[in-house]
């Protein structure tokens, strides 16, 4: 779908952009911040900031940008951005693999639009690494355009929290969730 999204916005790099500031509205980003969250080269995102701006879609903050929230159409475009997920849950998963012996994926919260979800994105598995995972996170942000916020167990420490109906995971399996990986038997 995000080759059919980027095509009308006229480029992926410009979506992911778009995206970053939808989901931040309110916050001030610097042309560098802008570039390395939406994982773009400095000059291509200072390209589309400038179309951003011209379209009126942000505004300058003193060194920075910032979204327009008076901008016309920009409810349609939330809506939009929001319900054109840019990355599909074999994504989510390949990525993810790389982090170790995977067991679960479970997405939440900003999948789903709730933003009081403990956690986007539950991770089980074994022989995990944390570095991995972060980088697989900070691709996923990059093409949601929004922090996530992640929870990850080796698979021992996550059937030892469900046993003993730890408050996070009963939180997070007690909200509008999705398994897209599950060798748990959940």
């Amino acid at each position: 779908m995000i080759k059919s999204v980027s095509h009308i916005f006229g480029g992926e790099a410009k979506v992911k952009i778009m995206r970053l500031f939808v989901f931040n509205p309110g916050v001030i980003f610097s042309p560098s911040e802008v570039a390395h969250r939406s994982q773009e080269r400095p000059k291509r995102a200072w390209a589309e900031l400038r179309i951003l701006l011209k379209a009126g879609f942000i505004r300058r903050r003193g060194k920075g940008f910032t979204i327009n929230d008076s901008y016309l159409y920009l409810p349609a475009i939330e809506n939009f951005l929001i319900d054109a997920t840019p990355i599909t849950e074999q994504e989510i998963t390949k990525r993810l693999a790389r982090a170790g012996v995977i067991k679960l994926v479970l997405i939440s919260g900003v999948f789903f639009h709730n933003p009081d979800s403990r956690v986007d994105i539950l991770v089980v598995g074994d022989h995990l690494k944390h570095n991995k995972l972060v980088s697989a996170k900070s691709y996923i942000e990059a093409e949601l355009g929004k922090e996530l916020r992640y929870a990850m167990f080796e698979t021992i420490d996550f059937q030892y929290r469900f046993g003993i109906y730890d408050k996070l995971i009963r939180d997070i399996l007690e909200s509008k969730h999705k398994k897209i990986l599950n060798k748990l038997g959940l």
